[in-house]
């Protein structure tokens, strides 16, 4: 049977007892019915998990005891970076979700010119802290023991001018569905790929301006396939394409 798995934003000492934190404790008590004796696992999103044992159920309060630390390294080689323009409603959500399941390193939400959403700042926080949750789900799920760095969303024009077009540390591409994109190299093709920037725009796609910022930077224009896909489902798709091709999915296509 498979555990639960619990992230608790806090050191982890074999040993020790710690009460868990309200949400996670009353998903354990109410919706899973937990009782003392049950097992679990805990992480705290540095590397690694632990063992634990719940001591007592209190209402809606949970105690656990951690037992033993064992190393599980579930990362991918390939170090990912998602620039991903927000979308509207709750796409963002899934986004990230996916995002973290499918393992990528680092989250940056941009906001373009043809964004429909607007966030100000109280907004900006408000969110950054609601997809960190929704990340946070998402490696109890999958398993991960690492969060993936999630920013706070940002000018798209702000992030790239963060970047030094001089010298990438990373493969930069930037989705643009048109005819003079580049279809992405084979992983077989013998380049060593460690580290992808990889930017998806909103529904409406990029601005011409934002593209030619994108080339300044060193991003190259490519395609995935002949159709148009939603901002959404572009992310997803592109973040298996980059798995599957130079990451931790390529002995699943052999």
């Amino acid at each position: 049977m498979r555990l639960t798995r619990v992230y608790l934003d806090t050191e982890l000492q074999t040993g020790s007892s710690i009460e868990l934190a309200r949400d996670s404790a009353s998903h354990l008590a109410k919706v899973l019915r937990a009782r003392a004796g049950d097992e679990l696992i805990l992480f705290n999103g540095q590397g690694g998990e632990f063992s634990a044992v719940i001591e007592a159920v209190r209402g809606s309060r949970v105690t656990v005891g951690v037992g033993a630390a064992r190393h599980s390294d579930r990362e991918s080689p390939l170090q990912i970076t998602l620039i991903q323009c927000v979308p509207r409603g709750d796409r963002m959500d899934f986004v990230v979700q996916k995002a973290t399941e499918l393992g990528v390193a680092r989250i940056v939400p941009v906001l373009s010119q043809r964004s429909v959403v607007r966030l100000d700042s109280s907004q900006t926080a408000s969110k950054r802290l609601h997809w960190q949750a929704v990340a946070v789900s998402a490696c109890e799920q999958c398993g991960r023991n690492r969060l993936p760095q999630l920013e706070a969303a940002q000018p798209l024009l702000t992030y790239l001018g963060s970047l030094d077009p001089a010298a990438p540390d990373a493969l930069r591409w930037v989705l643009e569905p048109d005819d003079e994109s580049q279809h992405p190299p084979d992983g077989q093709s013998g380049i060593a790929v460690n580290a992808v920037e990889f930017a998806i725009g909103p529904e409406g796609g990029f601005a011409p301006q934002e593209l030619e910022a994108f080339e300044l930077c060193g991003f190259t224009r490519i395609g995935l396939g002949p159709r148009v896909l939603r901002t959404e489902t572009a992310a997803i798709a592109g973040i298996v394409m980059l798995q599957t091709r130079f990451g931790d999915m390529q002995s699943a296509m052999r």
